[in-house]
């Protein structure tokens, strides 16, 4: 257990930013998983709505820290060659 203020008070912050960063996460996944039902249903329209909103989720999180920007770059480049590959 934590001892001095300064470590309770790191203690109270790492909770309240686990929460807000997971709630990011988790809403990056939403709008990803948007773009791959699209997909799935073969409508190159709504994929690629899907995608230009997911875009900027993506970089919002890489600006926010909770995603590593090659790990961005990647799930953005691979939902576009699958876009891409609709057509």
């Amino acid at each position: 257990m934590a001892n001095t203020p300064q470590a309770k008070k790191r203690i109270r912050r790492n909770e309240r930013r686990a929460e807000i960063n997971g709630a990011r996460v988790s809403r990056i996944r939403t709008f990803i998983k948007k773009v791959e039902a699209a997909l799935a249903s073969g409508d190159r329209e709504a994929a690629s709505a899907a995608l230009t909103a997911a875009q900027p989720e993506l970089a919002r999180g890489v600006a926010k820290g909770v995603l590593h920007k090659n790990t961005a770059s990647r799930k953005f480049a691979r939902l576009t060659k699958a876009v891409s590959a609709l057509a």
